[in-house]
């Protein structure tokens, strides 16, 4: 793997420069590939080495690189070493590379392939608890919320692989005065066998009755106000419609998580933090942090000269609490339950004000934890439309991704007899939607666009997927050829050397997306291998090869396959066998 030859690598240098291996490890990154590109294996930034005080930052740095080259020898692992501008370059053995790199896959240890590396031993590894999804009850799941699902789903399966205890937790929107305002509606408008027929669909349009209503109707705002007031004091009558409402929309949500691949361990909600806001305001009171505002609202100051330039609002006039107050409750009382050592927000960057202000007040309260708080932001997505129209709901967007699918299937020459063809064109719909979705920076948002989406040539997830079930295909077809000795020494084409090079770098793509929680990273990683498989899959033939020759083909073909399942799963994408 990687790491072995990293710590070679490092270890003659630490000889050399006197220094220890785990300092010269930073600065030793594999080289990026491109196809029918030789290139060395590894390289070493004089730069690196400079920043972290391990050579002079003073005189010519191109002088120290030809320097520490001329003091380094080839040897058993490393047969060339060349120097590049600021740069030391190491090639390493060719059938070494081979061996080192497949050994797990012969040994069935493939699934673990990269994340044992040396990369990882600085992380710390704990609790991660991570917030995605959060829809709203009683409505039915909009497109919106997609991102949300899918990027935290992204960061929950990372951290987990990556050896954290991961808990995903959604954070229901299910309390607040909507409640009120369909309570009400329910009670004038509802109707409860509807609500056993299509349950989401009848609350939905309850509510917009309700509030057509409101806008013209004293009586209905008084009405509303009135269920809330029962709610917030437990009113049981109230309580029960509400939990009811409650349990169907769960019941509804899952449903279509399921489609996703997606699971969670919490259901939470800010209903669960109605005692806890109230020790939050008391506990603010008593360290006279919680002010009144000339409206008479509480509020905190976060301003660093204390002049109330900037404040933060958690009690309107009238007493009530707002979100933030919920969010102040609901954090500390996650830290206290479950000893998270960090927890991440995935919503969307209109928020990132409201997050900020809430870690401020964490530390403002003594929590020193709130600096292990991040929310991860992300732009919007336009252009999201289905045949019928503009899409308001999720499951639209799924049907249509199945359906186009369905029929792509359909019209091609290369599509295989499936046992259950809706179920492949459903995850091969949904590996569509989330690799469009994580090819660019989380931050900005992008057009949404079914036909590019779903080619099967180009940088797509079906192309992810065809790749994956035609490799799946080939070690079918030659089952049994595994049986004999493997040769490294075999895989001497640039074509299979190409994707040994570029494996090396998966460890690295795992922590650079471990770092700034963007999934591109790995998208592109995967992306970039399925290309170099084509070459290799066209170029290096299994069939009509001799025995040793196919079976070292077939083994990197079945690494490759290993490796591309693996990061897919973290993708969050199924892969299929058969397409």
């Amino acid at each position: 793997m990687a790491c072995f030859f990293r710590r070679k690598i490092a270890a003659e240098l630490a000889k050399t420069l006197q220094q220890s291996e785990d300092a010269l490890l930073p600065a030793l990154t594999a080289v990026p590939v491109f196809k029918k590109q030789q290139s060395a294996d590894f390289k070493l930034s004089l730069g690196a080495l400079r920043i972290n005080g391990i050579l002079p930052s003073s005189g010519d740095i191109q002088l120290q690189t030809e320097n520490l080259a001329a003091q380094l020898k080839p040897d058993s692992v490393v047969e060339d070493i060349s120097v590049g501008p600021g740069l030391i370059n190491f090639k390493v053995n060719r059938s070494l590379l081979a061996e080192k790199l497949l050994e797990p896959f012969g040994k069935g240890e493939g699934f673990n392939f990269g994340l044992n590396s040396e990369l990882f031993d600085t992380l710390k590894r704990g609790t991660t608890l991570v917030e995605f999804s959060s829809p709203n009850i009683a409505k039915k799941f909009h497109a919106g919320h997609l991102r949300s699902t899918i990027i935290g789903n992204f960061i929950a399966n990372l951290k987990q692989s990556l050896g954290n205890n991961v808990i995903r937790m959604n954070y229901l929107g299910d309390w607040g005065m909507q409640f009120g305002l369909l309570g009400a509606g329910f009670n004038s408008f509802g109707s409860m066998e509807k609500l056993k027929e299509n349950p989401l669909q009848h609350l939905f349009e309850v509510y917009v009755q309700a509030n057509e209503e409101a806008e013209h109707s004293e009586d209905m705002k008084h009405a509303a106000k009135d269920f809330f007031r029962q709610l917030e004091q437990h009113e049981s009558q109230a309580m029960s419609l509400w939990q009811q409402f409650r349990e169907i929309t769960v019941k509804e949500y899952q449903h279509i998580y399921k489609r996703l691949g997606i699971h969670f361990d919490v259901y939470s909600g800010e209903s669960f933090y109605q005692v806890q806001t109230q020790e939050v305001v008391r506990e603010l009171q008593s360290r006279c942090l919680l002010k009144i505002s000339p409206k008479g609202t509480g509020v905190v100051d976060l301003s660093p000269n204390e002049d109330m330039s900037n404040i933060c609002t958690l009690l309107r006039s009238d007493g009530t609490t707002l979100y933030i107050t919920r969010d102040i409750a609901a954090a500390i009382s996650r830290k206290e339950k479950y000893c998270f050592d960090e927890m991440i927000y995935v919503t969307d960057k209109s928020q990132e004000y409201h997050f900020n202000q809430l870690f401020q007040i964490l530390l403002t309260m003594g929590h020193i934890w709130g600096e292990r708080c991040r929310h991860v932001s992300f732009g919007l997505v336009q252009g999201m439309k289905t045949r019928t129209g503009e899409v308001v709901f999720l499951e639209d967007v799924l049907d249509e991704a199945q359906a186009r699918m369905l029929h792509n299937m359909n019209q091609s020459n290369t599509t295989k007899e499936l046992e259950d063809p809706k179920d492949t064109a459903e995850k091969v719909g949904i590996s569509a939607l989330i690799v469009q979705d994580f090819k660019g920076h989380l931050q900005s948002g992008y057009k949404f666009d079914w036909d590019r989406m779903l080619q099967a040539q180009g940088d797509t997830g079906v192309f992810l997927q065809y790749t994956h079930a035609r490799l799946c295909s080939l070690l079918r077809r030659n089952e049994g050829v595994e049986g004999a000795t493997f040769n490294p020494s075999c895989l001497c084409e640039q074509t299979g050397i190409t994707i040994l090079q570029h494996l090396l770098r998966y460890d690295e793509v795992l922590y650079q997306s471990n770092q700034d929680l963007q999934p591109k990273h790995l998208v592109n990683f995967l992306l970039k291998l399925c290309h170099f498989i084509a070459s290799a899959h066209r170029e290096l033939p299994v069939k009509g090869s001799p025995p040793e020759v196919a079976q070292a083909r077939l083994r990197l073909f079945g690494g490759a396959c290993s490796v591309l399942a693996s990061g897919m799963r973290i993708l969050g994408i199924t892969p299929v066998q058969k397409m």
